[in-house]
């Protein structure tokens, strides 16, 4: 315990030794608060993947930067955590709170199953999935002028929680994987592939395989809903993706059904990944009603970062980030000169040495954003680690040369490589759709607070919780008691595990909040101006009995820089 106090001490004499640098012995300019308020002026009603902050509220937030009200669906609707929500209520809620003028962005996994992880699990035989077609028929028939952007996932390569025993769900994973690669015309190990097979019971075997064609049988009614055009758009992704498994088999499937004439990419579009989903619908929605097609540069300094194939991935960086610029309805340019946009990707594995390109990322980026008046190429900062770990993402070198943070275009790192990407340039891509605009400087000044607002929100969770804090959290909580940070009894323990979180990123924030590179200014768009941010607070907590994400919100407060 006195180690403990020591160290909080010691964190709190720091904090108040910078806080005493810059406002005392260094005085800042002179600055005039401003409490900027986006106007709200169109509605989007959004159907979330499930509950976690990424698929709602990040949801929410991106649509504040776009002036677009995202109403979202009661608690009491939604699903929590392994409880599924409630699907009839949900399709209730959805048919009655659609408005004329509305757009609708609806996960196809909450209204058959209840949400993502329901998905993994439950059955939708072909009598309830003939039910949801006949309701998203009257959904289009009651709100015939409404655009409905769906989007469904694909089952993962993991087996079913339902199938039990750690022996045989490894000997499925193996077994899913050689059936891909013989998919793909690869030459495979006859000899292993029976060896898997025969310590996979038929039952475990049926139950893996039929998820895939039910979901299978699902998408094609779901291309038909669009060719008819009861949906607007349909998005299929691919979750938690590899190279070669079953999963591929089936998208490869798809993808010959999409490709159906009559069907373009604006109306069905196959991508990787899962939670960033809505968040990229969004951004294309937001795109598509400014009139802005984004020319997204994609730059790396890591000679590997564009091809490196991450955790949880079935392809590299870049081919996500070219299927993301797709989605949107940008297309890629040649260099970051020919742009509106630069996606920066940064892919560090500190197994294969690629530490040592990081100061060379510092230098581009600082160069990017150094340009004399200070409006140079916006960039969309991707920092992924291969590990998760807090030594490997660029982000704590650009905070150590003072690196002006706020001048970002968008940030992200959270998870898997299209999560990342799909949130990095959604942020980014909603941001100069608005700023295109023609804007008065109220409006100005709250384009750039709320973008700079989800920007430290990225900032705080995706590297200083995710990367920087988890682990000790987790180490803290093993040492009371618990064995598994994915199943927290939080009824019991809130208050205390909450209070913890909280404590560990407010010693973070109070850090961060004094450093250089927040209270850098950042620009106006359109108006000469200069935002500061002089302050910022946090609110987190658990919006699950998990420790792998965080609801996070930070409050900054702004001021004029001149």
């Amino acid at each position: 315990m006195n180690r403990i106090f020591r160290a909080l001490l010691l964190v709190f004499v720091l904090a108040a030794a910078l806080a005493f640098y810059h406002f005392i012995l260094h005085p800042a300019a002179a600055l005039t608060p401003v409490s900027p308020v986006r106007t709200l002026s169109s509605r989007v009603v959004l159907v979330p993947l499930d509950s976690r902050p990424p698929c709602r509220q990040h949801v929410v937030d991106l649509g504040r930067i776009a002036g677009l009200d995202v109403v979202t669906p009661p608690a009491e609707c939604m699903d929590y955590y392994s409880q599924p929500g409630d699907t009839k209520a949900m399709q209730d809620w959805l048919m009655a709170a659609v408005q004329p003028g509305d757009a609708v962005i609806l996960s196809i996994d909450q209204l058959l199953y209840g949400g993502l992880l329901a998905a993994r699990e439950k059955q939708a035989p072909e009598d309830l999935q003939d039910a949801l077609v006949h309701y998203l028929r009257a959904l289009r028939a009651a709100h015939p002028g409404v655009p409905i952007y769906a989007f469904s996932i694909l089952p993962r390569l993991t087996p079913q929680d339902t199938i039990d025993g750690y022996d045989e769900r490894r000997a499925l994973i193996a077994y899913s994987r050689l059936v891909g690669r013989k998919a793909a015309g690869l030459a495979i190990d006859e000899d292993e592939l029976a060896r898997l097979r025969a310590k996979i019971s038929d039952q475990s075997l049926a139950t893996y395989e039929g998820h895939f064609r039910e979901n299978a049988a699902l998408n094609e009614k779901l291309v038909a809903l669009t060719k008819d055009g009861t949906l607007t758009r349909l998005v299929l992704g691919q979750d938690d993706g590899e190279p070669y498994g079953i999963p591929n088999i089936e998208k490869a499937t798809i993808q010959q059904t999409m490709a159906e004439p009559g069907l373009t990419e604006q109306q069905c579009f196959l991508t990787h990944g899962a939670d960033e989903t809505a968040q990229t619908l969004l951004a294309a929605y937001a795109c598509e009603r400014a009139g802005y097609h984004p020319r997204v540069a994609i730059a790396a300094t890591d000679p590997k970062a564009k091809t490196r194939v991450m955790p949880y991935m079935a392809v590299d960086c870049e081919t996500v980030a070219k299927e993301k610029i797709r989605l949107l309805g940008g297309t890629v340019a040649d260099a970051p000169e020919d742009a509106d946009l630069t996606l920066f990707l940064s892919a560090n594995d500190s197994d294969e040495g690629s530490m040592d390109t990081r100061q060379a990322a510092a230098d581009f980026l600082t160069a990017c954003v150094a340009s004399p008046d200070k409006t140079g190429t916006p960039v969309a900062l991707v920092d992924l680690s291969k590990h998760f770990d807090a030594a490997e993402p660029l982000l704590p070198l650009l905070l150590g040369r003072d690196f002006p943070v706020t001048r970002l275009a968008a940030y992200a790192g959270w998870n898997t490589t299209s999560n990342a990407i799909g949130t990095a340039l959604s942020a980014a891509a909603i941001r100069e759709a608005a700023a295109a605009q023609p804007l008065g400087a109220d409006e100005a000044r709250a384009i750039a607070a709320e973008s700079a607002r989800f920007l430290q929100n990225r900032m705080l969770e995706d590297y200083f919780y995710l990367k920087a804090d988890i682990d000790p959290i987790n180490h803290a909580l093993k040492k009371a008691g618990y064995r598994n940070t994915s199943d927290l009894d939080l009824e019991h323990n809130h208050r205390w595990a909450t209070a913890m979180l909280q404590k560990k990123l407010q010693l973070q924030t109070i850090l961060y909040k004094h450093s250089k590179s927040l209270r850098a200014p950042f620009p106006v768009p359109q108006t000469g101006e200069e935002l500061t941010i002089y302050d910022l607070r946090i609110d987190t907590s658990f919006p699950w009995p998990r420790t792998f994400e965080i609801y996070l919100e930070t409050e900054p407060y702004f001021a004029l820089a001149k």
